[in-house]
């Protein structure tokens, strides 16, 4: 037999049932744990006083030497690193076409000049017969005209000799002046056009350093701007003066070209490498702040990095300006203060505003 429920009893069943349904629904979110990160305090960094560039040693002044007539490369004595003193064989030429053309130009001298001594020999006695009434005028200008074509002739067969002989000359290549061999462009055997490059000398006297700018930094060099060299081989510091920057960028690398002069009792190894240090000062530096680039974030387009707020213990993202690379450090000169506490590890996992405690400083 089946008893009914009162109203009592399904009141009561009500409540529970609404119990457990209570019981079973979703709890309160869990709290956003607290991430512990490092941070680093910037401010002005010593080693941003500093701009270096890798530069080489080349001499002042250094020559290509070539032909100036064409013809074949009998022999080449001289080899890179070879050092030669002014006047000094460096390659000489097959001379014997020229010898030919020198002798034959040499003969038609001599029969110009005999050509000129027979005509100016008919002008003389043509005047004799002309003062005793023998001849006529127009005859004794005949002769004169004789005369002076023969004169321009054997000036003409003289500047002709001279050339063909300085042709014959031009096949011996001599140095200019004391220095080093720096590279080799022809071999002996070898067919050449009149001034193509034979060998390039470095001639003794002033040292330059070469070395390429950036266009960014530009505007830090100009004429007279003193900087530092430190040499590889031995570390060896000695001063420079900035003496030429290029007016137009490397089709390739798109950077400048700059020169800076050695002292004169400095003798460097030729095409040796050294570092050039540009000092920027203390007003440039105080700009520029350095940080590790495990701190930047890339959002939107534009770069970084999360701030602490020490009285809140939260972080917040400040959008800074990078410009150049130092090492495994960025530079950055906008978006952050001295005394700023920048997150540096585990920018990854971090939200706006999120609660963070500090695993270490940096300073």
């Amino acid at each position: 037999m089946m008893c009914q429920s009162s109203p009592l009893g399904r009141f009561v069943l009500a409540i529970f049932v609404a119990a457990n349904l209570v019981a079973c629904g979703k709890g309160p979110a869990p709290q956003e744990p607290v991430r512990a990160v490092k941070v680093l305090t910037v401010g002005q960094s010593g080693s941003a006083t500093d701009l270096e560039f890798s530069g080489e040693i080349r001499a002042r002044v250094e020559s290509t030497l070539s032909f100036r007539v064409a013809g074949k490369l009998l022999s080449r004595p001289v080899e890179i690193g070879q050092r030669v003193k002014a006047g000094e064989l460096l390659a000489q030429l097959d001379p014997q076409d020229y010898r030919v053309t020198a002798d034959a130009a040499a003969a038609q001298l001599v029969a110009a000049q005999s050509n000129r001594e027979v005509a100016g020999a008919d002008f003389k006695r043509y005047q004799d017969l002309h003062a005793q009434g023998f001849i006529s005028l127009a005859e004794l200008q005949r002769r004169e005209v004789a005369y002076i074509s023969a004169q321009a002739q054997w000036k003409q067969a003289q500047a002709q000799s001279a050339v063909q002989s300085n042709q014959s000359g031009y096949t011996r290549l001599l140095a200019e002046g004391s220095g080093i061999v720096t590279s080799v462009d022809a071999s002996a055997g070898q067919v050449l056009a009149a001034g193509q490059p034979v060998v390039r000398i470095a001639l003794d006297g002033p040292r330059d350093v070469v070395f390429s700018v950036g266009e960014d930094k530009l505007g830090l060099l100009k004429t007279g701007t003193q900087v530092q060299i430190r040499q590889w081989v031995d570390g060896k510091v000695r001063d420079a003066v900035v003496r030429d920057v290029s007016a137009s960028a490397d089709a390739v690398t798109r950077s400048f070209m700059a020169k800076a002069a050695l002292p004169k009792d400095a003798a460097p190894v030729l095409g040796s490498t050294v570092t050039v240090s540009l000092p920027l000062g203390d007003a440039l530096a105080a700009k520029t702040i350095k940080l590790p680039t495990s701190a930047l974030r890339l959002e939107a387009g534009a770069t970084s990095v999360w701030v602490l707020d020490p009285n809140t213990m939260t972080v917040k993202a400040q959008a800074i300006e990078v410009t150049t690379a130092d090492g495994n450090d960025a530079v950055v000169t906008s978006g952050l203060q001295n005394g700023d506490q920048v997150v540096v590890s585990g920018v990854h996992v971090l939200t706006a505003g999120q609660k963070v405690s500090l695993f270490g400083a940096v300073k």
